[in-house]
């Protein structure tokens, strides 16, 4: 539904974020911060996002089975077409099925062709 939807995952089969080992601590860190840099310079704004992790219950549920879970984290930013373009779920996305003003494909190419090191702002003093 989100044309710039991003999913992260760990590459290896982990649980929770406590799971990680401190190499994979820090390039979850890199890689949050490249995304989040590719998203700003995608129209050159602060571009708003929701994000959250999804991984496996803790707490009373720490010593059960839940080998089926994966973390992962989910970004949904509503930035469509430019910086004042956004995505609202309305009327019959909601009630029927959610539209695409892009394809998936297109979006992943224009992220993945992005710089994730330099931030625009930054490119300013360059």
């Amino acid at each position: 539904v989100w044309p710039y939807e991003t999913m992260l995952l760990p590459k290896r089969h982990v649980l929770r974020l406590s799971d990680l080992t401190d190499d994979e601590q820090i390039g979850l860190c890199q890689i949050m911060k490249q995304l989040l840099i590719k998203y700003d310079n995608l129209f050159n704004t602060s571009f708003p996002y929701s994000m959250g992790w999804h991984g496996a219950p803790t707490g009373s549920f720490n010593n059960e089975d839940c080998s089926h879970w994966q973390l992962h984290a989910l970004y949904y930013p509503p930035l469509v077409r430019s910086a004042t373009v956004k995505k609202f779920m309305v009327g019959y996305e909601m009630l029927a099925q959610a539209q695409r003003d892009i394809t998936p494909e297109y979006a992943a190419e224009t992220l993945r062709n992005l710089s994730g090191e330099i931030h625009y702002k930054d490119k300013k003093n360059i």
